[in-house]
């Protein structure tokens, strides 16, 4: 037996890699049976058969799974936006960062298209974010500024690349892997000419050890988690809380909250206020209309 990490999955076959070749498997028939699934990224014990194929013997537990795309054992997500062109999406970032803490991943925030932004802008937001314990790099993919820090962060990681399209993920993979980058602007053009575009999900092996999932639609994912829980997601907001009259304020229109004032008196950036409070009606909303 070896052990091996599912790269690709397609019409019932795995592609297993074991670090030194890549063998073509088909599950146990037992499995089926059991009701046990395989996934992109399940890391397996496999069955050498002949030359190039083997059988999966096991699947081995699982750290995280995914629904969409459905992938197994991602532990980091790498949240690319843009500076500029298109214009940085603060609410969109915040939705996302909410998402994928939920999803128990690490975030990576990656800024792109930094030399065509107002200094003053792409410190303004830099700022927002270290502020409340991000981890932020900007990035000029098409020269290569800033690639090699977040080559230093994927490492030993399976990551998921997460952005809107035009941002410049494509741009950012092909400067950390030339075949990268070909083959997620490929899976990006299939996924745009519908909504009924079928795909299978890949992981793409930037290094031993190091993979990366592209994830069109990520983006859209809805949120998991309680209204009362929200505030728990802004790591920003705790110190602040503590000095909240009420215990187990919401952060929205109670009195004398210590969020809202640091909110108005700029103690606490806007934008993460103003996302806080729209996602939790949302989640409201939803609740209370769920019966």
């Amino acid at each position: 037996m070896q052990e091996g990490v599912v790269v690709r999955s397609l019409s019932g076959f795995f592609d297993v890699t074991t670090g030194q070749e890549v063998r073509r498997c088909r599950a146990r028939g037992v499995f089926r049976k059991r009701g046990t699934t395989v996934l992109v990224g399940d890391r397996v014990t496999i069955e050498l058969v002949g030359m190039t194929e083997g059988i999966i013997y096991e699947v081995l537990p699982r750290q995280t799974e995914l629904i969409r795309p459905p992938v197994a054992n991602v532990d980091q997500a790498v949240l690319v936006l843009s500076a500029v062109d298109p214009a940085f999406m603060p609410h969109l970032l915040d939705r996302l960062l909410v998402s994928v803490v939920v999803a128990r991943l690490s975030p990576v925030i990656v800024i792109t298209k930094v030399d065509l932004a107002d200094p003053d802008l792409l410190t303004g937001i830099t700022g927002v974010y270290t502020a409340a314990d991000f981890a932020v790099f900007p990035v000029v993919g098409k020269v290569g500024q800033g690639v090699e820090t977040v080559r230093t962060r994927l490492r030993g990681h399976v990551s998921v690349f997460v952005g809107p399209s035009g941002v410049g993920k494509s741009t950012l993979a092909n400067a950390l892997a030339p075949e990268l980058g070909v083959k997620m602007g490929e899976i990006s053009e299939k996924a745009g000419r519908g909504k009924h575009t079928t795909r299978h999900v890949e992981l793409f092996e930037l290094e031993p050890d190091t993979y990366i999932v592209d994830a069109p639609g990520f983006s859209s994912l809805e949120l998991d988690v309680p209204s009362t829980e929200l505030r728990n997601y802004f790591p920003e907001f705790q110190p602040l809380a503590a000095a909240c009259p009420y215990r187990g304020c919401q952060h929205v229109d109670e009195d004398e909250c210590a969020v809202r004032t640091a909110a108005d008196t700029g103690a606490l950036a806007e934008s993460r206020y103003e996302s806080y409070c729209s996602l939790w009606h949302e989640l409201r909303d939803r609740e209370e209309h769920r019966y």
